[in-house]
């Protein structure tokens, strides 16, 4: 896999799902699957993307003890996405049990992230909220190292610090980044965000994009133009 933009399918039904992807008719955008849509819709939403040609981001989040999180990898692990993720915040240990989960008896499994600080939190909610002390950026790396030693390929981050972990834990190490707007555009509840641009610039590997494209008058030209921005 190489750079590429993740269009966050943030529906509330399968219909509205393909009613948006049927507007893509020359390309095969790279779709994430978060809970909202899974919640409604199951596993078969999954599949039946995938069916269309559509590689997938199943962002669940796991957070959970290890024994859990590792029997939920296993069934996950039979929908075929192409990458699944969890919170580093569980621990080491959940995370090699992920790992473990994940990989399919042939060896193979869908390559795993893990979510290091949301990118709706900044330094002040870090603090008085979740009672985290260091700074933002140094959590963020702290967790990264721990994704690593875990086993992982690699991490949700803001593009602010993706840089800073491919530093810390290796060029083939993902970084994969919410928090992208177009310039002048509204940042809605995300705190630490930057343009597709400025995203590449910075050392993001995938960038995770939702309502700047979902949300457009013509979804494709804004597809095309973040991805034209984030890969040449």
């Amino acid at each position: 896999m190489g750079k590429d933009v993740i269009i966050a399918c943030d529906f509330a039904s399968a219909e509205s799902t393909f009613a948006f992807l049927d507007r893509f008719t020359e390309e095969k955008p790279f779709v994430k699957i978060g809970m909202e849509l899974f919640y409604v819709e199951g596993p078969a939403i999954v599949r039946e993307i995938k069916a269309r040609g559509h590689k997938i981001f199943l962002d669940l989040k796991l957070h959970d003890i290890p024994n859990t999180v590792k029997k939920a990898m296993t069934v996950l692990s039979g929908l075929e996405a192409d990458i699944c993720n969890l919170h580093a915040a569980g621990g080491l240990d959940m995370m090699k049990s992920a790992v473990e989960g994940l990989t399919r008896p042939d060896g193979s499994r869908p390559l795993l992230i893990a979510v290091t600080q949301l990118t709706s939190l900044d330094q002040q909610r870090l603090e008085t909220e979740l009672l985290i002390r260091q700074p933002l950026e140094e959590v963020v790396l702290h967790y990264a190292a721990n994704a690593r030693k875990a086993g992982l390929d690699g991490v949700v981050c803001s593009p602010l610090e993706a840089g800073r972990v491919h530093e810390v834990c290796g060029k083939s190490f993902l970084t994969v980044t919410p928090g992208i707007r177009f310039a002048g555009g509204p940042s809605g509840d995300q705190q630490r965000v930057t343009t597709p641009k400025k995203a590449r610039e910075l050392g993001s590997d995938y960038i995770v994009v939702g309502r700047p494209i979902t949300a457009a008058q013509d979804p494709v030209a804004a597809y095309r133009r973040c991805l034209a921005d984030f890969t040449n």
